[in-house]
């Protein structure tokens, strides 16, 4: 089974990091390894709307997503964990998820969507903030909105979300009562045949 993370915090061993670290955990206890892509260190230009991927559904721009959508394409199992900022998945997360418009023009212009692959497509998403109450509800939605469009766009029908608020100071969510069993356990059933 081919699997692939994507950690979207810039914060090295932060909340979200230490998180998708427990889910990883689960599934390499269960026999299988990931691959993740550190967003925060990598060389991404953002979408420039540029219309170059309308009739291919080939991004004209070469840089690391080369490797970030050749993975996409293999992979049966995505992991997208991003912090909350203002309410929204972090930059360096979307600014990935914003260069998948090639994967769109491909599935919904060309009518060519990703492959299901021998294991299905599935996903996890893992979204940390430090908001509270109304406010930190709504920053969930509004980035679980973006991921819900990113799945459904690389042909992952369906996806699991694990959401935390309130977990603001790096290692907070250490001290979760449910967060790091919750993580560990949703990646073994990501892997679960």
């Amino acid at each position: 089974m081919n699997i692939i993370a994507f950690l979207g915090s810039p914060r090295k061993d932060g909340n979200t990091e230490l998180l998708l670290k427990e889910v990883v955990r689960g599934i390499e206890e269960s026999g299988f390894s990931v691959r993740i892509f550190d967003l925060n260190q990598m060389n991404i230009m953002p979408c420039q709307n540029c219309g170059g991927c309308d009739e291919t559904g080939t991004c004209v721009y070469a840089d690391d997503m080369s490797q970030i959508y050749e993975a996409i394409r293999a992979a049966d199992r995505i992991i997208l964990a991003s912090p909350i900022f203002f309410s929204a998945l972090s930059a360096q997360t979307k600014m990935m998820i914003d260069r998948c418009q090639a994967f769109w023009c491909e599935k919904y212009l060309l009518r060519k969507p990703i492959p299901a692959g021998q294991y299905g497509r599935k996903g996890l998403l893992l979204l940390v903030g430090g908001q509270k109450k109304e406010i930190g509800i709504q920053g969930m939605q509004c980035a679980g909105t973006s991921a819900k469009a990113f799945f459904r766009t690389i042909s992952v029908p369906e996806h699991e979300t694990l959401s935390y608020m309130a977990v603001d100071i790096k290692g907070a969510i250490l001290k979760h009562t449910t967060a790091l069993k919750d993580a560990y356990e949703a990646g073994k059933e990501l892997v679960r045949i």
